[in-house]
């Protein structure tokens, strides 16, 4: 059919044979866009950019508690974690307003909140309470136990049912995470635990409503808008907490500050969010069992914290159940 006569002239449908589609892949130098095997190679490309993205989060995220020991050496529990929201939404909007990103559609603005609520003041402000009476490793259990607290809040949130085989690995690698950090710690529960669990919960919640958001806008954004929605609160409480809360600034104490705030709530959650979008947030929580021991590695060379030699063995382990819930 021709555009000039489409009434009057007939014409034939081409229909491409199998020879001319091998020819098609010839002249390519593959085979034809929307092929099986480009299909298969795009799949494996992101899975493994996914996984790479997701991995470099959890390193981000594995120096929080260190740098927030640190930090609390300079500023008091709220007044760090405000402080530190402040300046991330700082960096967040300075990105957003180079890239003159426009406002989110109103049906995300009920999931950036999630996100804001569980990662932006949430997870940071409750870890922050426990670090004060509880060290480094003992709140590492927090860490060992969110990769299977955000599988089952993914599972409920979206539906998706992981196989048997992954909640075993889950489950599993869970369980090593969390007696080696018991281990570590003396095995005795501390009065900062209440904080620890409430903690876990929130930041499931933020992470699993995050990666679900960086299905349809750029992970950057996502935790970029959650900080932005978060500024004014941050602001109150960064007013409050100075006033009340002493300040003797220090290098580490800075030091701390500045990675909390740079590295682990933007950078860290940018390339989380962006990785879980491409793997999905179960298989992504499962990169976090790695997570409690690079923090005893970060609190040993950081903090002078000492480990047993139960660490090679824990992180063997841990490893191999990483393995089985990326292949499950």
């Amino acid at each position: 059919m021709t555009a000039q006569n489409s009434a009057t002239r007939r014409t034939t449908i081409a229909v491409e044979r199998s020879a001319d589609r091998t020819a098609g892949s010839r002249r390519t130098g593959g085979p034809l866009p929307g092929g099986r095997l480009e299909r298969g190679r795009l799949a494996s490309g992101r899975a493994t950019g996914g996984t790479a993205l997701a991995s470099l989060g959890v390193i981000a995220f594995s120096l929080t508690f260190p740098a927030t020991a640190w930090g609390l050496e300079s500023f008091g529990p709220w007044s760090f974690v405000a402080v530190r929201s402040v300046l991330a939404a700082l960096i967040a909007g300075g990105f957003l307003l180079a890239g003159r990103v426009p406002l989110p559609a109103r049906a995300h603005w009920a999931g950036l909140a999630v996100v804001a609520a569980g990662v932006v003041v949430g997870f940071p402000l409750l870890t922050t309470l426990a670090l004060t009476t509880s060290t480094t490793s003992h709140a590492a259990v927090v860490v060992g136990l969110l990769p299977l607290t955000t599988a089952a809040v993914s599972a409920l949130r979206t539906g998706v049912r992981p196989s048997r085989r992954f909640w075993g690995a889950a489950v599993a690698g869970a369980a090593v995470v969390l007696g080696f950090t018991l281990t570590q710690s003396g095995g005795a529960l501390s009065v900062g635990d209440g904080y620890l669990f409430g903690a876990l919960l929130v930041c499931a919640a933020g992470y699993t409503e995050g990666g679900r958001l960086a299905r349809v806008l750029p992970g950057w954004q996502v935790i970029g808008w959650a900080l932005v929605l978060c500024l004014p609160l941050s602001l109150a409480g960064a007013a409050l907490g100075l006033a009340y809360e002493p300040v003797h600034l220090t290098g580490h104490g800075l030091a701390g500050l500045l990675w909390a705030a740079a590295g682990s709530t933007f950078l860290g959650l940018y390339v989380w969010y962006r990785g879980m979008a491409e793997i999905g947030a179960p298989r992504a929580s499962q990169l976090q069992l790695a997570q409690p021991l690079l923090t005893l590695v970060w609190s040993v060379a950081l903090l002078g914290e000492h480990l047993t030699p139960a660490a090679p063995a824990a992180a063997c382990a841990v490893l191999v159940c990483i393995a089985v819930t990326q292949q499950a």
